[in-house]
């Protein structure tokens, strides 16, 4: 038979069967005929042929197998009685459609981030080639992103055999005036190699020629898609145009595509020249571009014979430093990945449960079906027949429940990018449903479908046919109990592992927010300004822009105080380092201390208390010895058992007589970093005294309200503008935001872990009350026959409550072994708790227990109701 004979089969179906039955009633007649001839009566003879021939039925099927085409019209019809089938169950069809939607959709919300920002590739030409270049510390009290310093970018570009390209790169904020209001936004000064190394050309315009990294050629600019949209009105002519940059008139010689917005939301980019610097050395980032048919392995043996060619002497130990290649993306989602992952493995946990009680679901209603897949065996159908057919109903309720799963998820991604800390999730831009989100929800959907359908069926069509058909439609109660209760089992497991790992990170959060910051963050209001060294160039000229604005500030109604600090409080990046000790004496090894510059009020304002000694006062100008006031840490460990106030310390290597400072005052620890480390060591100066321009560009006011501080922002802006108007305010938040920014993290990942626990014990829950409900109904005749030889109520709800203690004691078990095992990924997130914390393991398996006894509560109670002299007709 040709292909197209086979193909025309499928549109003749009614056609090919009549055939098919002409043909058997021919081979039935002419072996009527040759019994007749035998010597058989014609009755003998008829009934002779229509046993050789078996059933006609049958023998119809297993000849329309032979040909795939007929197989399709074979599936279209089980999808129709599939359909009928679901349609007439409303009930098992709602519930086990939104059990899988729930698991689905979870699955489905969690894995179109972990595309976006893991999976999917970065949107320059063939990003695979791209690598960060690393050489830094592997210790120190800084955890840098992977980069080089200068010298090492600047040798290394010149040796280089294994890039086409490379270019360093660092992101920082800058202000932008010229083009409305003032407006801090992020930017990024980059090497004119950087746009050739990544494979992007500008939209309109040009990107930096190669000279347009020195000094007076370097006053151009490129900006970003969305910049000039909002600031520039989509100007089709805006080339040439000029606008203010940290104060300095750069001209615009190109637009970036919309998409493109590396590094770090960068919405306008500028040329760096990486000069030589002998008093500092920056580390920034490095990225190259891989030559054809050159693999990231040679690449780094290159680095590493690079490093073992350096020359001695330059300050580094090359033991402590690491030399690495690393996937460019690898770099930039280094941070989220664990997080994303944990959060994967907690959803495909939630798909598991849900799994779970759809299987459980269909083994109850294939159990109830138990005649008529006798009957429809009877009349011919082989088990592979019956088994095709149930799996087909199992694949259309997953695939249902895969398309609810598909809107849950629309609703859902927003909601979960919404919830993360603003700046964790990197690439946002790149997160949403696509092509592989729909292949990934519709293939889970399939996959679940064939998988949780399987063991249903094959147990619905194990039976005889003549136990099936000798029970009148009663329910199977004993082969299919076990495989439900264990399925049940598997639920609270897994519910048991998921509710412990949420509870050991809201255990670890609670700890955390319970730390005391040595400082009250209540009423108190703050507003951070970076300055650009264009227009306050000397260290005169921001002294007198922070007294300006801090005399407004003190004058405003309502304000208790006012202060300064260059850098807040766990508001990100500090100053730290060591100092030099009068007399000669050497810090402990590794000692360094944090060095903010202040205000007099600041201690004031921040509600530090002062331990001994005084305050910084007005007395304390730049025109006086300088003094500095130390934190706790500080006096215990280098004055223990001695009152510090006196000594003297210098912040200078070599210092002269009028680099020496008076310590005046010690003051309670605060933690300035990080909650999760002990409170840093300190030596506060005042601003007034510190000669260093870059101590003083970045300035926090911070001011404490006898009201709610909110209400005090408008004002605080207000004052900003009179001192200066070009320059906006970096940031206004209050010292509760600051604090729970920190904190922002942790609550994320217990939030959400705790929400996918909640749904996990919800669906365990339903699935115990399921098994137990369907288990009393199938005990209904036993049940009765108990209470007519006299068994009391308590009895029987003691009966049905020990099986469900039975179920969650064995799940309980199970999902605690579990546990121990899983829990321990979540280490690295954990603040004062370890993974084994036997206080939330007991509380866990506290709450299950209890959930369970719940669950089993309605069921036993039902069957305390049972009436004997109906449950005795049952049968």
């Amino acid at each position: 038979m040709s292909w197209m004979d086979r193909l025309s089969n499928v549109f003749r179906g009614q056609e090919l069967s009549r055939g098919l039955d002409e043909e058997l009633e021919f081979h039935v007649d002419a072996r009527i005929r040759d019994n007749i001839k035998s010597g058989m009566s014609a009755e003998e003879a008829g009934r002779d042929a229509r046993l050789r021939f078996g059933n006609r039925t049958l023998t119809k099927e297993r000849t329309r197998e032979m040909n795939i085409f007929a197989s399709l019209e074979d599936l279209a019809q089980d999808l129709r009685y599939a359909l009928r089938s679901l349609r007439h169950s409303p009930g098992f069809t709602a519930v086990a459609t939104l059990a899988l939607a729930l698991g689905i959709g979870a699955n489905t919300a969690v894995f179109t981030v972990v595309n976006g920002v893991l999976l999917r590739g970065l949107p320059f030409p063939k990003a695979e080639r791209l690598t960060a270049i690393s050489y830094k510390p592997r210790h120190g009290p800084f955890e840098p992103e992977p980069g080089m310093v200068d010298g090492d970018y600047l040798a290394f570009r010149r040796q280089n055999q294994a890039f086409e390209r490379i270019t360093t790169f660092s992101g920082y904020a800058v202000t932008l005036t010229g083009a409305g209001d003032p407006l801090r936004l992020p930017a990024a000064a980059v090497t004119p190699d950087f746009f050739p190394t990544l494979g992007v050309t500008a939209a309109i315009g040009r990107t930096f020629l190669t000279e347009e990294d020195q000094k007076g050629r370097d006053q151009v600019v490129v900006i970003g898609d969305k910049l000039w949209r909002s600031r520039f009105g989509m100007d089709p002519n805006v080339l040439g145009k000029t606008t203010t940059v940290d104060g300095e008139v750069r001209k615009v010689i190109g637009v970036m595509p919309p998409e493109f917005q590396f590094p770090s939301d960068a919405g306008l980019w500028l040329p760096l020249e990486v000069r030589l610097d002998p008093h500092n050395s920056f580390l920034r980032s490095a990225v190259g571009r891989l030559k054809p048919g050159v693999s990231r392995q040679q690449a780094q043996s290159e680095l590493e014979a690079f490093v073992r060619g350096l020359p001695p002497g330059r300050g580094r130990d090359r033991g402590a430093m690491t030399a690495e290649i690393l996937p460019l993306k690898d770099v930039l989602v280094g941070s989220i990945r664990k997080s994303l992952l944990v959060f994967a493995g907690a959803v495909a946990f939630v798909l598991l449960i849900a799994c779970a009680n759809v299987a459980n679901l269909l083994l109850m209603r294939a159990a109830g079906r138990q005649q008529e897949i006798a009957l429809r065996a009877a009349l011919g159908a082989g088990r592979w027949r019956l088994v095709r057919q149930l799996l087909t109903e199992s694949v259309l309720v997953s695939l249902g429940g895969g398309a609810a799963g598909l809107l849950l998820a629309v609703v859902g991604v927003p909601a979960l990018v919404a919830m993360a800390p603003a700046g964790k999730i990197p690439r946002l831009e790149e997160i949403h449903i696509d092509r592989w989100v729909l292949a990934f929800t519709f293939g889970i959907a399939l996959l679940t479908g064939i998988v949780f359908g399987l063991a249903p069926a094959f147990q619905a069509t194990r039976r005889e046919l003549h136990e099936s058909l000798n029970h009148s439609g009663q329910a199977l109660t004993g082969r299919t109990a076990g495989l439900r209760g264990a399925l049940v089992v598997f639920e609270i497991a897994m519910a048991l592992v998921l509710l412990t790992g949420a509870g050991l990170m809201l255990k670890s959060f609670m700890r955390m927010r319970a730390v005391n910051p040595g400082f009250r963050p209540e009423n108190v209001l703050t507003m951070t300004v970076d300055l650009p060294d264009s227009v306050y160039r000397t260290p005169d000229d921001l002294k007198a822009f922070h007294e300006r604005t801090l005399d407004r500030l003190a004058g405003l109604p309502g304000v208790v105080a006012a202060g300064a600090v260059n850098w807040m409080p766990l508001a990100g990046p500090l100053i730290m380092g060591d100092f030099q000790m009068e007399g000669g004496r050497k810090l402990p090894p590794g000692f360094l201390a944090d060095k903010p510059s202040v205000s007099p009020d600041y201690f004031r304002v921040m509600g530090i208390r002062l331990l001994a000694g005084r305050y910084f006062g007005a007395q304390d100008t730049a025109a006086v010895p300088g003094v500095v006031i130390v934190s706790r840490t500080v006096a215990r460990r280098l004055w223990p058992g001695e009152d510090p106030v006196g000594k003297r310390i210098s912040m200078e290597d070599h210092p002269t007589a009028a680099d020496w400072l008076t310590i005046v005052g010690v003051v309670a620890d605060i933690v300035q970093s990080d909650l999760r480390k002990q409170p840093s060591a300190t030596v506060y100066q005042p601003y007034v005294q510190v000669p260093q321009p870059f101590f003083l560009s970045h300035m926090s006011f911070v001011l404490r309200t006898g009201f709610s501080p909110q209400s005090m922002a408008p004002a605080m802006r207000a004052v900003l503008r009179e001192v200066d108007k070009d320059q906006p305010a970096q940031s206004v938040a209050t010292m509760e935001e600051v604090l729970g920014a920190t904190i922002a993290e942790p609550r994320f990942q217990g939030r959400l872990l705790a929400a996918f626990s909640m749904l996990a014990l919800v669906l365990a829950v339903i699935g115990i009350y399921g098994v137990l409900a369907y288990s009393v109904a199938e005990r209904t005749h036993e049940i009765g026959i108990r209470m007519a030889l006299g068994a009391e109520k308590n009895a029987v709800l003691g009966m049905v409550l020990r099986r469900t203690l039975a179920l969650a004691a064995a799940g309980i078990a199970l999902g605690t072994a579990g546990a121990l095992g899983v829990t321990r990924v979540l280490e690295k997130f954990l603040f004062e708790v370890t993974p084994t914390d036997p206080a939330v393991f007991g509380l866990v398996a506290a709450v299950l227990a209890g959930a369970a006894l719940m669950a089993g509560l309605v069921p036993a109670r039902r069957a305390t109701r049972v009436d004997p002299v109906i449950a005795l007709r049952y049968e």
